[in-house]
């Protein structure tokens, strides 16, 4: 963590407990502060969404710990931006047949493009964020890198694979170091109105937790044109899909098919607006490829490498070795076969309890 009293840092602030406490500990420091409260979607297009991250209430609850803790705080309209990149990104990959994860691209391309450009402009030495995990630096490679953090139920450092060199050398990450408990503790210490507030698990700007429902808003007609597209079981039709946009690999509920045994969506053929079933076996595989990468360790990988490995957020990680293969690609094997591994999600790489790097996982090989 880094310990540079006096300087000058930008909090963003959701208005939850951890960037509330995030910021109180960074006061404790003796940094100078300045609260942004980011606006990335409209609760004036969802009202009925005005509740969790964005909506007024947080933004309030933002500026009420801002004020009491004594610094300034801003709330600033960053939709036009997050609309163009992260909710335009989110369409496409799923009218790809992808499945994409869009806190991913959010924190690489406004929180850690937008809001740090915002804060260099302020003045600032660096931004802070309450996420869970750590930023480690190399002093013989001068690289950074994001470190798991203590708290393994609630690491972040998932979500972070994307960030740059240069912004990682202007982050820091308060609570690295802290458990979940610690924190409400803290904040309840402080006697912050967030202290026991629930942890979000939607995503901010899908309504009702529902993403057909934004698909449905901003692409008027694409039901008609999508669904009652072949589901296919062993080379034959079985039945007809609701679009295809609206199923992940390794999905079982909601197939409304019966075959007398128990099977799962292994393939989504956007082209051909096909849905391809199987039995469970068939989501075991164990090689894929990446692209989009980012390697935080070295600039490159000079030789293949054993690595854990996580494919999607709630993972728990296995053994596998990974190989740079191009410029922009990463292959990967699993040491045993793995279930669902799934085109448009993160595959992040691990060692020694931080990040090598990650990348998109673009084709399933094996």
């Amino acid at each position: 963590m880094k310990s540079n009293i006096n300087k000058t840092v930008v909090i963003a602030m959701s208005g939850g407990v951890d960037s509330s406490v995030a910021a109180a500990l960074l006061k404790e420091r003796g940094f100078n502060l300045i609260g942004i409260t980011m606006k990335t979607w409209g609760y004036d297009d969802f009202p009925e969404k005005d509740s969790g991250c964005c909506s007024l209430e947080t933004i309030y609850n933002a500026k009420n710990v801002a004020h009491n803790l004594g610094f300034p705080h801003y709330t600033l309209d960053f939709t036009e931006k997050f609309n163009e990149i992260v909710i335009n990104n989110f369409l496409s990959e799923y009218l790809n047949g992808k499945t994409p994860n869009p806190c991913v691209l959010c924190n690489k391309s406004i929180k850690w493009g937008a809001l740090l450009e915002k804060a260099e402009s302020l003045g600032a030495d660096y931004i802070a964020t309450g996420h869970y995990a750590k930023i480690n630096f190399n002093k013989s490679t001068g690289r950074y890198s994001i470190g798991v953090a203590d708290d393994l139920t609630k690491d972040q450092s998932y979500a972070l694979w994307r960030i740059s060199q240069y912004a990682l050398s202007k982050t820091i990450f308060p609570l690295g170091n802290f458990s979940k408990t610690e924190i409400r503790k803290i904040a309840k210490n402080l006697d912050l109105k967030s202290a026991e507030t629930p942890d979000s698990q939607e995503i901010c700007f899908v309504p009702n937790d529902n993403y057909r429902e934004l698909i449905e808003i901003r692409m008027p007609g694409i039901n008609e044109k999508l669904s009652s597209g072949d589901v296919i079981y062993k080379n034959k039709k079985i039945g007809t899909h609701k679009g295809y946009p609206y199923y992940t690999i390794g999905q079982r509920k909601g197939l409304n098919i019966s075959v007398g045994k128990k099977i799962y969506v292994t393939e989504i053929d956007a082209v051909n607006n096909r849905i391809i079933v199987d039995d469970e076996s068939k989501l075991l595989k164990k090689c894929f490829t990446t692209n989009e990468i980012n390697l935080m360790r070295s600039e490159k990988l000079e030789d293949r490498m054993n690595a854990f490995v996580k494919i999607r957020y709630n993972d728990a990680g296995n053994s596998a070795v990974i190989c740079q293969t191009g410029k922009d690609e990463i292959s990967v094997e699993f040491d045993t076969p793995q279930k669902a591994i799934t085109p448009g999600q993160s595959a992040v790489f691990y060692a020694d309890n931080e990040i090598i790097g990650g990348g998109i996982i673009e084709k399933v090989k094996c």
